[in-house]
């Protein structure tokens, strides 16, 4: 069962603790909160809804309610992405080729990835 979307914001929020691991309220309040002048209600706010959505899972430690990724890493990128070439795109990710080609900025990095993921691609058709 495909899970709630998520704004920008929340992705932004998970994104954060994915990549700081288990954390309290208080603790993404200072580090993701202040810098974005959010108050600790918004950040627990924010956090108890992506927890709702089944993002998020705490669990309490020493009186304090940690809050972890319910999925792997990377997860949450892959499920907005998803979402968006579903929702955005019709399905298709053929508008968002046309742009990264029109797109002066591709580093050779991220070229090669691509390259890498076409070579990928390649390989799963000729195995069915």
């Amino acid at each position: 069962m495909r899970k709630p979307s998520i704004g920008d914001q929340e992705l932004a929020l998970l994104q954060h603790i994915d990549e700081v691991g288990a954390a309290s309220v208080g603790e993404v309040a200072v580090s993701f909160g202040e810098p974005r002048g959010l108050a600790r209600s918004t950040v627990l706010t924010m956090m108890e809804r992506l927890r709702g959505k089944g993002y998020l899972k705490r669990r309490q430690s020493k009186g304090v309610f940690r809050y972890s990724t319910a999925t792997g890493p990377g997860e949450a990128m892959r499920s907005a992405v998803g979402s968006f070439v579903e929702k955005t795109l019709s399905g298709s990710v053929s508008p968002f080729v046309a742009w990264m080609s029109e797109r002066a900025e591709v580093s050779d990095t991220e070229l090669a990835e691509l390259e890498a993921l076409v070579s990928q691609l390649q390989s799963r058709r000729k195995e069915s």
